[in-house]
């Protein structure tokens, strides 16, 4: 039977792990559970915030992830050798690009479809940002949704818990790594 399953890692970049120019608090501390996740996955899928040094997002954020950065690289601790396919966002001068279905280098939606994939299990920075806009799009778009609640963290910890409601109330699940066995 063909895989119906992938993983998603959203973010896991230098610019939002500790030291980079916009880091989320404990970023760096869900990448062993995302190289270990890799193991259950054939399909394994990620994002890059992949920003010109000119965009509107610069107004909301300080100046991160810039296209050929060293900041917009994967954190040099995530098993990047197993990654299947990179999607770039939030490539324009005008969008914000925190779906990875609105990457630019190639339509996310078709390109899951095309490998029939049914359950997307989503990990990564940040939980109530791209991690969170990744996983109402899913949804949307007809996907099993769940969200790898031990691999991903929150810019806003205080915000941790009313972001999980809104998803939950949207039809996001939430799993634990260690639950998925299938």
């Amino acid at each position: 039977m063909k895989e119906d399953k992938a993983l998603l890692i959203v973010d896991v970049q230098n610019d939002f792990c500790p030291g980079g120019a916009l880091p989320v608090e404990n970023g760096d501390k869900i990448i062993p559970v995302i190289n270990r996740l890799m193991e259950k996955f054939d399909n394994i899928f990620a994002s890059k915030d992949w920003h010109p040094k000119k965009t509107e997002h610069f107004k909301k954020w300080p100046v991160h992830c810039l296209q050929d950065s060293n900041g917009a690289e994967f954190h040099k601790d995530l098993d990047e050798d197993k990654i299947n396919e990179i999607f770039l966002k939030g490539i324009s001068e005008k969008d914000d690009g925190y779906s990875v279905f609105e990457a630019a280098n190639i339509n996310f939606e078709n390109f899951l479809n095309q490998k029939g994939i049914k359950r997307l299990f989503i990990t990564g920075l940040a939980l109530d940002f791209c991690v969170k806009a990744t996983a109402l799009d899913a949804v949307k778009k007809g996907f099993e949704t769940y969200i790898v609640i031990d691999a991903t963290e929150a810019v806003d910890k205080n915000n941790r818990g009313a972001v999980i409601e809104e998803l939950k109330d949207n039809n996001v699940k939430f799993i634990k790594s260690d639950k998925i066995d299938y």
